[in-house]
């Protein structure tokens, strides 16, 4: 299979090269360190396991039973620390609370597990790289990934030699297409599932709605996550490839290079409405737009794991993926739709890690708590926590809340070189952005000791703009006012091809200079109307908006008319206004709400030395 650009390229865009570099690095590390499979590998990756000696018992055959120790082992307790995806996290804390429950000795001493969460295609470089700055005893000793892939990316990156690329398998969660009842109920897929193809063919419709008497639901709007970050929007990328080629199992006979098949992956990825960074991004949104009485301005369908879809409809979502947030059910659940040729299945692997700080009583505190893991009791708290067991068994309470399936297709997961092939190939088969950027280059923007906020927004955009490629669409636009004089400078770089504009947007970038007043509602308005006018469907048309302040000017405007403008630009045009705050004077309300009303996202900045890391992660959101 032939390869595209390598990610160490130079000129490689950096974004995607650090990506890359999270994984490569496992082999420029060298030495003692390496991944290595605890216990029993797992035989199939997605969905597969050996259990013991035997295998995975069927469903209905009887799991091993926990055996704690008679008494809890001495104290000062052994430091277990597990490191988990955003995905799992909650999952592998229930089951170390509940494995701390009971009296625990390992070599004579209590275990204390405790457990931290990454993103998945993020937590493989901290691994890598043997966590510098951390103290060996912040270091974790198990490394648990929401799926085989991340192994296998890894394994593969680093030339194969040193990482295993299965690990034994804990829980499973299915890759699944969630859509509110009513509109699954509307074509009728809520009874006949359709085949991935027919999910791409509705997705490139976005007229769809208008078409099926639905008008009101606006556009179709398709949400995936970064399959840079994520196991659903990896999986999701993988299943374009599956349909453009024919066959969802089939990626390891394919030529993944072949331009044909290229051309047709960007032609199924023209249906996303916008990528995010999670799949918790995209379901925060919709509850927010489901709370204010309509979930179809946001959302028509996102691709996540069914165990967010549990959560969702049991009133649980998180903004930022880590902190999750409790409330009452929505007004309109999600439907988790099972395409009939078959779904991905996270399968939760597991690996110890065989860094020089996990010592040999890590590493048996490990073994004991994996071993409790796979037992009746460690399943029982998987299936409590919204995931099928390692059988395949699922709790009652759970599937009918989640809207599971009860039974599973699954599809086979790609060998570790189409993996790293289609995670490669992202920059070149994404949906292209029509993005502006627009700067706050009020007077509070030069304030303040050492390096300006405005100088710290110019490095941060400069670095971004490495995100992008020379077919998507970049212009910048800046705004302030002096007195009652007119916004200015408005538009200094106007929307056009990368590679045409690109000298000509990072000239007039470090030539922008702090001016006096912050007309805020003015400016996004009138940008954002400009852009809705220049819509292309083809495009995700976004702008990006910058602002250490709150609208501090006379001119004409206000929060609720502003608002109101983007909620009905977003139904038929709709033009996302990522929102970045910046200082701790920004007005963070304001933000969030001009971010919610248009359908996209807020990040916080408000730590400046934090700018350059958050807008790198939201430029990966189109």
């Amino acid at each position: 299979m032939g390869r595209r650009r390598a990610a160490t390229d130079p000129n490689y865009p950096r974004w995607v090269w650090f990506a890359a570099a999270a994984a490569v690095a496992i082999l420029i590390v060298g030495g003692a360190f390496l991944l290595r499979t605890l216990l029993y590998p797992a035989g199939s990756g997605e969905g597969g396991t050996s259990a013991g000696n035997g295998g995975t018992p069927s469903a209905g055959e009887p799991l091993p039973q926990d055996s704690p120790a008679a008494v809890a082992g001495a104290s000062p307790c052994l430091s277990l620390n597990i490191l988990t995806s955003l995905e799992n996290a909650d999952m592998v804390r229930a089951v170390a609370a509940e494995y701390a429950a009971k009296p625990r000795s390992v070599d004579g001493k209590c275990v204390t597990p405790t457990v931290s969460q990454e993103k998945s295609g993020i937590a493989g470089g901290k691994v890598a790289a043997q966590f510098p700055g951390v103290p060996a005893g912040d270091r974790p000793s198990v490394w648990l990934p929401d799926s085989s892939a991340w192994l296998r990316i890894a394994g593969e990156r680093s030339g194969g030699s040193t990482v295993p690329q299965e690990g034994i398998s804990i829980a499973r969660s299915a890759i699944v297409v969630a859509m509110p009842e009513t509109m699954a109920s509307a074509l009728g897929w809520d009874s006949k599932p359709p085949s991935w193809s027919e999910v791409f063919r509705m997705a490139e419709d976005q007229d769809a709605w208008e078409r099926l008497g639905h008008g009101d639901w606006g556009k179709f709007k398709f949400g995936k996550a970064s399959p840079l970050v994520s196991t659903s929007g990896l999986m999701a990328l993988v299943a374009s490839y599956g349909a453009a080629g024919g066959s969802l199992g089939g990626l390891d006979g394919m030529d993944l290079d072949a331009p044909s098949l290229v051309e047709k992956v960007r032609t199924v990825e023209l249906g996303t409405s916008h990528y995010m960074a999670t799949p918790e991004h995209f379901l925060w949104h919709a509850r927010e737009a489901d709370d204010a009485g309509m979930v179809s301005e946001f959302l028509s369908a996102v691709i996540v794991d069914e165990k967010s879809v549990w959560d969702y409809n049991r009133g649980v979502v998180s903004e930022d993926g880590m902190t999750k947030q409790s409330g009452p059910a929505p007004k309109e659940p999600l439907r988790a739709i099972y395409p009939r040729d078959g779904v991905h299945v996270a399968d939760n692997p597991a690996v110890i890690l065989d860094g020089d700080w996990v010592g040999s009583q890590q590493r048996l505190a490990a073994q004991d708590f994996l071993a409790f893991a796979v037992t009746e009791q460690g399943q029982n708290v998987v299936r409590a926590s919204g995931y099928r067991t390692i059988q395949g068994e699922l709790d009652t309470g759970v599937a009918e809340t989640g809207r599971y399936a009860e039974t599973l297709l699954p599809l086979p997961l790609p060998k570790a070189e189409a993996l790293v092939a289609v995670q490669d190939s992202f920059p070149e088969v994404r949906k292209r952005a029509r993005a502006l950027f627009l700067l706050d280059i009020s007077e509070s923007m030069v304030q303040g000791p050492g390096v300006t906020k405005l100088q710290r927004a110019k490095d941060a955009v400069l670095k971004a703009l490495d995100h992008f490629s020379g077919e998507d669409e970049i212009g910048l636009a800046a705004f302030s006012h002096v007195g009652d004089g007119p916004l200015q400078p408005g538009i200094v770089s106007p929307v056009a091809p990368f590679r045409t504009n690109r000298e000509d947007l990072i000239a007039k970038l470090n030539g922008l200079q702090a001016v006096d007043a912050t007309p805020l509602f003015e400016a996004v308005s009138r940008f954002a109307s400009d852009q809705a006018k220049e819509y292309k469907d083809t495009f995700i048309n976004t702008i990006v908006l910058l602002s250490d302040g709150k609208n501090d000017s006379t001119h004409p405007g206000d929060l609720s008319g502003l608002s109101e403008q983007l909620s009905h630009q977003n139904h038929s045009t709709p033009v996302l206004v990522f929102t970045l705050a910046y200082g701790p004077d920004a007005d963070v309300p304001t933000l969030l709400e001009i971010a919610r009303a248009s359908g996209a996202h807020y990040y916080d900045a408000t730590d400046p030395n934090r700018l350059e890391e958050v807008l790198g992660e939201l430029v990966t959101s189109f």
